[in-house]
């Protein structure tokens, strides 16, 4: 059994896989697993670096997969779950999101209420569309949609909309509004804030992702999975004596090279990226006592606090960044979050690292979630996984963690 690709979708495979007793081999390209959702050495030519995920990865209570999968690894107690969340807009105001002692979708409504960043205009709107959410995801036409036109047929206000709706969809779904699926964003909310009174809690790994992928080698993958990095794959020949079957667990991008005759070109040629932009910055000392913030009403989106004086703010969808120098987008960002923590103005700046995931994503668009694959090929020894296959999730750690397990469970039962 070879799986090529040591992401997340080829690396739940391999687990479930070495579970069910095959004996696996996984070839990765690059000297590091993890795909796109990977860290590395700040300076690699010292063995002692500090290590710095590529962009930060979160996950909530309701990517049940993900979190079944860092359980099989041993690691699932290296994710920490906030059951606050906190909007921050210039000038340092900040609305918290928590929950009540109510069941869903009740539990959430206190906080939506005592939105000081909405008006009262803005909240019954807010209810409205959140009441409908639910229902209108299973509207046979809602794939064809974008959220921007669902949320105008809703008659959602301007500000409900720049400081709720889009907030939270441009940070789930790495893509804008008006280019994300209506089906893919009403599943957000459906499965995360309205699912159950805990589905919304955010699970932000307490240490790099490496250390994940390092902790599932030893213990998580079993000892029938051989893991062999910088290990290109060129060509997926299904006929060929050395593997009884593959799993190709890489991106939609390098699909056609590895498996030239598949017959999902013009398929795939149906798919796009959308990028996302970390940007590191090291403070002299603390610039908020917050461990996490959704920054609103500016360029940046999000800040997570990594510790000594260490932030890492993030832009997803960042299309108008790709093209900026790095020192001109870490001036940017050190500019933005001085207008929304005041102790950044006095703090100076000791390094900073900025880093572009072009490729960070597929876009969901309207009307792509019926051209994903599903895992079978032409071939019925050759299976495909990634977050971009038909996993009933958006382009998502969960949604890859999906995909290689739908991918070993075909692979199974046609062994069987």
């Amino acid at each position: 059994m070879k799986i090529v690709g040591g992401g997340l979708a080829g690396l739940a495979a391999a687990a479930k896989l070495g579970a069910a007793g095959f004996s696996v081999e996984v070839h990765e390209a690059r000297p590091f697993l993890g795909g796109r959702a990977a860290s590395f050495p700040l300076n690699p030519a010292d063995p002692d670096s500090e290590r710095i995920d590529n962009c930060q990865h979160v996950l909530i209570r309701c990517c049940t997969a993900l979190m079944d999968f860092y359980r099989r690894c041993g690691v699932a107690d290296k994710i920490d779950f906030h059951d606050r969340l906190f909007l921050v807009r210039p000038g340092g105001a900040i609305d918290t999101i928590r929950r009540d002692p109510l069941p869903a979708p009740m539990h959430l409504a206190r906080s939506f209420v005592s939105m000081r960043a909405l008006d009262w205009r803005d909240k019954l709107s807010l209810a409205s569309c959140l009441g409908a959410a639910k229902r209108d995801r299973l509207r046979d036409d809602i794939d064809t949609l974008s959220f921007s036109e669902w949320l105008r047929e809703k008659r959602a206000t301007p500000r409900s909309v720049k400081r709720f709706w889009r907030p939270f969809i441009v940070s789930a779904l790495n893509e804008e509004p008006e280019r994300a699926s209506a089906g893919a964003a009403l599943q957000v909310f459906a499965e995360g804030l309205l699912g159950s009174s805990s589905s919304y809690e955010m699970g932000v790994p307490a240490v790099p992702l490496g250390e994940l992928y390092s902790s599932a080698l030893e213990r998580g993958l079993g000892s029938s999975v051989r893991v062999q990095l910088k290990s290109k794959v060129k060509v997926i020949e299904p006929a060929s004596p050395e593997a009884d079957f593959y799993i190709c667990a890489v991106p939609f991008h390098q699909v056609s090279k590895l498996l030239p005759n598949l017959g999902l070109d013009e398929t795939l040629l149906q798919f796009e990226h959308s990028p996302i932009t970390g940007i590191h910055l090291w403070f002299d000392k603390p610039i908020t006592d917050l461990p996490h913030a959704m920054l609103l009403d500016r360029e940046l989106q999000w800040l997570f606090h990594k510790g000594h004086g260490y932030y890492l703010a993030v832009v997803s969808a960042s299309r108008n960044l790709s093209d900026e120098p790095a020192d001109r987008i870490a001036r940017l960002a050190l500019a933005e979050l001085r207008e929304f923590f005041p102790k950044a103005r006095t703090a100076a700046v000791e390094k900073s690292r900025v880093i572009k995931e072009i490729r960070a994503t597929y876009s969901i668009r309207p009307g792509l979630d019926r051209l994903r694959p599903g895992s079978g090929t032409r071939y019925p020894n050759v299976f495909l996984a990634g977050d971009w296959t038909k996993t009933g999730w958006p382009a998502t750690m969960e949604g890859a963690v999906r995909s290689g397990y739908q991918a070993a469970e075909a692979v199974i039962a046609a062994a069987h």
